[in-house]
């Protein structure tokens, strides 16, 4: 075996001991130090506490909203069936043959014969003649007589009175006491 190689040893100086004794580690004892605990469960609880209720006050929001739409709706099916109503009305108002009827009510007169005016000359054309209420055109006919068939002439069938007869549950009633006297007499 070989003998190992003997290494030089380089001396520290004097100032670098220091610095390296400085420098060693030591071993402090530990300090347990604790973190006040309340404050953080008041935090806590605080943010718990305001989630709830702004949970509560957002659902109640919303319900509120709910029910004024669903009676926003309510009336705007209402007023879309009252709109529905009034163009109905307009409408039946509006029917030509119910202002004529109404004029002719009121005495105008329908002409027979029409007579045209050309707006460019001024002119008319087509025979200029008076309407009388004769000869005017009647907007609703009068209505046809009923064929015999359809309105026949009533049949009256007479009865003839009937004999008094007995009534049958009087007789019914005599036969059930005679049934009950030969009952007890047994």
């Amino acid at each position: 075996m070989s003998s190992p190689v003997p290494q030089p040893r380089t001396r520290v100086t004097r100032i670098a001991q220091e610095a390296v004794d400085k420098a060693r580690l030591s071993v402090v004892p530990r300090v347990r130090t604790r973190a006040p605990r309340v404050p953080f469960v008041t935090l806590v609880s605080l943010v718990l506490v305001g989630g709830i209720v702004g949970l509560l006050l957002f659902n109640t929001s919303m319900q509120q909203a709910s029910f004024t739409a669903a009676a926003l709706e309510t009336q705007a099916d209402t007023l879309a069936g009252r709109e529905q109503t009034l163009r109905m009305e307009l409408d039946e108002l509006r029917d030509p043959q119910r202002v004529a009827m109404q004029a002719q009510q009121m005495g105008m007169v329908i002409p027979p014969a029409p007579v045209f005016l050309d707006l460019e000359t001024g002119k008319t054309s087509g025979v200029r003649t008076p309407a009388t209420k004769d000869d005017a055109i009647q907007l609703v006919p009068p209505a046809p007589p009923m064929p015999a068939v359809l309105a026949p002439a009533p049949t009256v069938v007479e009865v003839p009175p009937a004999a008094a007869a007995p009534e049958p549950v009087v007789e019914e009633q005599a036969q059930a006491t005679e049934r009950r006297k030969k009952n007890r007499d047994r």
